[in-house]
């Protein structure tokens, strides 16, 4: 049992890699500095991760200098701790399948919160609600703004009295 350490063995199916050669001996580099950011950017991946020996080819003192050369560019901000990666989705996805091309559609009167008073009466909720239903309603600027207009007859007699003529919004404003 005093037999010396066992030498894995080669997998059946595969073939056997070259050993990668490390781009500071292939330079002949001794010396990694941090502030040589395209050399310490050939150590690192495309998210700004350390690569790993296996992948580089450097051996274990190379790959220590190396870290430590990343890792005070970093902290002198001359290399990202991170690079975030965005991707662009496909256009094949269902939920995109909704959308209908063409501009985007423009709301035609100003939110609730932010009419003035008198501006929201009922007859108009009513025709909002209405040609949200599917039938459609069109007002002219006198109906939507002079709701005496579309009051029933029987308030006609109030309406044919001569009254002062009322101030416009356009008028109040300047």
């Amino acid at each position: 049992m005093g037999k010396g350490p066992k030498k894995p063995k080669a997998k059946e199916g595969g073939r056997r890699r070259k050993k990668k050669v490390s781009v500071l001996t292939q330079e002949r580099i001794d010396y990694v500095d941090w502030k040589d950011i395209n050399l310490l950017r050939r150590f690192m991946s495309d998210r700004a991760k350390i690569r790993a020996r296996q992948v580089t080819g450097n051996n274990q003192q190379q790959q220590k200098e190396i870290a430590q050369a990343i890792k005070n560019a970093r902290e002198m901000a001359l290399l990202p701790y991170n690079n975030r990666i965005t991707t662009q989705r496909s256009a094949s996805r269902s939920r995109d399948d909704n959308r209908i091309d063409g501009p985007v559609p423009q709301p035609t009167a100003p939110p609730p919160s932010m009419r003035g008073p008198g501006e929201g009466d009922d007859d108009e909720q009513e025709a909002v609600e209405m040609a949200g239903e599917g039938a459609p309603m069109e007002f002219s600027a006198e109906e939507s703004s002079a709701p005496e207009a579309s009051a029933p007859e029987a308030d006609v007699e109030e309406a044919a009295t001569p009254e002062a003529p009322e101030a416009t919004e356009e008028e109040s404003v300047s």
